[in-house]
């Protein structure tokens, strides 16, 4: 070997050591100290704005298990790559964040590494957090430490190899995570940007609402709120795709996100409900309304001709009586219109609506209907609107695919869902596996 290819080997292995030391670098993360008892005390006010920023990002739905303690962890949230369970976010010392900085808090919020330099899932939205401003983030941090401790250990996550080496969330995170400031349009209202904020940040609507890739990572640009997936519920899109078959006005937005209901569109269900009832409903109107305004303007360009129009269909029981002659309508007349009938009735279980402005009858799966007849509405948005019997029990597959597809065909009148039987038994079989 030459001289010359002497020192070009040596100038190569160099340069691979050098990328070897900053991939290495860039992967290990330390371990941040704990810190010994509580932090300073936080005035009210920050208290206030954190538990406001808490709301928004409805921690304590996804960080409390069925009958456990608030934000104590344990929920199972089912991922196409496992499941994975939330943690204990409490301040107590041991199981809980109570040994965690700011610095610690700040950095899992914000690039997805735990205190002890673990690298955390997307499953947790940091994706959102790292949004946060300054203020927010503090203030969330002192509320979250201003609550009652819970000694509580979650279940450990546990996804197959290679998922289970977490330092790989290093790469995804070097493709994915976008940690640029969200800008205000200056062209925009002071609500719109407000709206631009909370949905983006805190709010991460995008968590569910948008596509992923076969990474998991969201997709973005023309497939921003497209439509996505939440708990095997379909997260409907929610920008000029929205599938409703009422366009969302900026008040039909507010009221739902604020009380759960609204005439032309139904009732939040699903997934959906604790966001409002721990989330939207509790916030400052002025967010809420802010949010409603963002969200509006996303749909404004929604095609007219796409919007299905309902002014020229007559209600649910109408169609049910017009006809009455086939099994499925009298299946739907003896099951669901006591409760889902047009005219001046009583509302029975609380809130009463047209199915025909069910958002979950337009959508391109039926998903979302086969969920709602088999097990119906028992953690609603707030009581006021009210609770729905699932029919699990009393309906076989065959029974409920005939409801689906005549509320589908008839009440909707878009066309009838093929497969529609294997997605009941899917769906019924899921629920048993569990």
């Amino acid at each position: 070997m030459t001289a010359r290819h002497h020192k070009t080997w040596i100038g190569i292995l160099i340069a691979l050591l050098v990328v070897m030391l900053a991939l290495f670098a860039y992967v290990w993360q330390p371990e941040i100290d704990p810190v010994e008892g509580p932090p300073a005390s936080a005035g009210e006010e920050q208290l206030l704005r954190g538990r406001n920023v808490a709301a928004t990002g409805n921690c304590v739905v996804c960080h409390t298990a069925p009958g456990g303690a608030p934000n104590a962890g344990g929920l199972a949230m089912k991922t196409p790559f496992g499941t994975v369970y939330s943690t204990n976010i409490t301040p107590h010392p041991e199981t809980g964040i109570g040994s965690w900085s700011f610095e610690a808090f700040d950095r899992s919020m914000r690039r997805g590494i735990a205190r002890d330099g673990t690298y955390l899932y997307p499953a947790f939205p940091y994706t959102h957090f790292t949004h946060l401003t300054a203020q927010d983030m503090e203030a969330l941090y002192a509320y979250l430490m201003s609550t009652e401790p819970v000694n509580s250990v979650p279940p450990e996550t546990k996804l197959p190899f290679p998922l289970n080496i977490r330092p790989l969330m290093a790469g995804w995170n070097l493709l994915f995570l976008d940690r640029d400031p969200i800008e205000p349009a200056a062209e925009k209202s002071d609500d719109w940007n407000r709206g631009l904020y909370l949905t983006r940040a805190a709010g991460h609507c995008a968590a569910c609402h948008s596509p992923r890739n076969a990474l998991g990572a969201e997709k973005k640009g023309d497939n921003f709120l497209a439509g996505g997936e939440a708990q095997g519920w379909i997260a409907p899109a929610l920008n000029e795709d929205a599938p409703a078959p009422v366009p969302w006005s900026e008040k039909a937005l507010f009221d739902y996100l604020r009380h759960g209901f609204v005439d032309s569109h139904g009732a939040a269900g699903g997934p959906m409900a604790p966001v409002v009832r721990e989330g939207t409903s509790r916030i400052p109107e002025s967010d809420t309304r802010a949010m409603a305004v963002y969200l509006a303007s996303l749909a404004a360009n929604q095609d007219a001709g796409s919007t299905r129009s309902t002014s020229d269909q007559t209600g649910p029981a109408q169609s049910v009586l017009a006809q009455v002659s086939t099994a499925d309508a009298r299946l739907f007349a003896s099951a669901c219109l006591g409760c889902h009938h047009a005219g001046d009735g009583p509302a029975v279980f609380g809130e009463r609506f047209e199915l025909r402005f069910s958002t979950s009858l337009y959508l391109d799966d039926p998903d979302n209907a086969v969920r709602y007849v088999l097990d119906g509405v028992q953690e609603p948005a707030s009581s006021s609107v009210g609770y729905m019997p699932g029919f699990r029990h009393s309906l076989n597959d065959h029974q409920v695919s005939g409801v689906v597809n005549y509320m589908r065909t008839v009440l909707a009148g878009q066309d009838e869902w093929s497969d529609l039987a294997d997605v009941v038994s899917r769906i019924r079989n899921e629920a048993a596996g569990d």
